[in-house]
């Protein structure tokens, strides 16, 4: 008996045939995507270099380079990003030491998480205004100091040249740490607590409990961490800069840093063959870090492989 509604006689209806790629497949799918980006992307560092080799449409080699690196401006804005990597083994202890506290937390870890995280996700604009006028010489946190006999410790953070980098280098590192514990707890949490319990029961306390079963568990999340925030430090401060020192790196040159030398060697000195040259020595610097994370990654997987 045939089905209800059916024509006697009709053909049956044809399979569609599924075009099969093989192992080439997916990058088929997401062969779109990767074209624009690398039509965006590609075509913009063409340019960048073709400038940075320039000198008003006139070949120059790599003459802008040679005027870029001797510039002590430059010398000094590199010398303070390479202070401000300082703060990544800072980062790196503080969010473990967070994140482990957390997970020994019973009681009010959602909350203290959610503290902890808060300032990352404020706009930086608003932390570097925030702190800018909190840390002046008559500011918030002088107030406090003196009300409580610590006069003579209110310092001029941010006015003074030898307190101002690193003064902004806390800010830094407040705004940063929470990402860091946010990660090393996703990871602690996603752990079989069997783990845990079995070092417990062997006797390990708790600083030889983390130290030789959480950290070793942690290792491809902090080299993440690590590769992040020295990027971070390297090519993604010039907010904090630009408005804690008004876009001058003062007092003097005391927080000058690549970022901000490429802004003011392109927009206020009317050099952008010069900060092009700056630009591609700054990506470079980047591209070395991001090649460094991969072989980590790498090495790491391959250890854990043969394990």
């Amino acid at each position: 008996m045939s089905a209800p509604g059916a024509v006697l006689g009709a053909p049956a209806p044809r399979r569609r045939r599924r075009l099969r790629l093989g192992r080439g497949e997916p990058l088929v799918w997401i062969a779109p995507a990767v074209a624009v980006v690398v039509f965006v992307f590609g075509y913009s560092m063409v340019e960048l270099v073709k400038q940075a080799l320039e000198h008003k449409g006139r070949w120059v080699g790599l003459e802008n380079f040679r005027l870029t690196v001797t510039d002590p401006t430059f010398q000094t804005a590199i010398e303070h990003n390479a202070r401000l990597l300082l703060a990544v083994p800072v980062l790196v202890l503080l969010a473990l030491l967070l994140s482990v506290l957390l997970f020994e937390a019973r009681r009010g870890w959602r909350f203290h998480r959610a503290t902890i995280f808060l300032p990352y996700v404020l706009p930086i604009p608003v932390v570097a205004v925030i702190f800018g006028q909190m840390l002046q010489l008559d500011g918030l946190v002088n107030r406090g100091l003196r009300g409580v006999g610590l006069g003579g410790i209110a310092f001029d953070w941010l006015g003074q040249p030898g307190w101002a980098l690193w003064t902004m280098t806390a800010v830094i590192v407040w705004k940063e740490v929470g990402f860091g514990v946010i990660l090393f707890l996703a990871r602690l949490l996603s752990l079989p607590a069997e783990t845990f319990e079995a070092a417990r029961i062997d006797g390990a306390r708790f600083f030889r409990l983390h130290w030789s079963v959480t950290v070793p568990q942690l290792g491809s999340v902090i080299a993440f961490y690590v590769v992040v925030e020295a990027i971070t430090m390297v090519s993604w401060v010039f907010n904090y800069v630009y408005v804690i020192s008004n876009g001058t790196g003062g007092p003097g040159d005391a927080t000058q840093v690549s970022e901000l030398y490429i802004y003011q060697t392109a927009f206020q000195y009317s050099a952008p063959d010069l900060a092009a040259a700056a630009a591609v020595i700054l990506f470079a610097a980047t591209f070395v870090l991001i090649v460094l994370f991969f072989r980590i990654q790498r090495r790491a997987g391959f250890i854990a492989a043969v394990e």
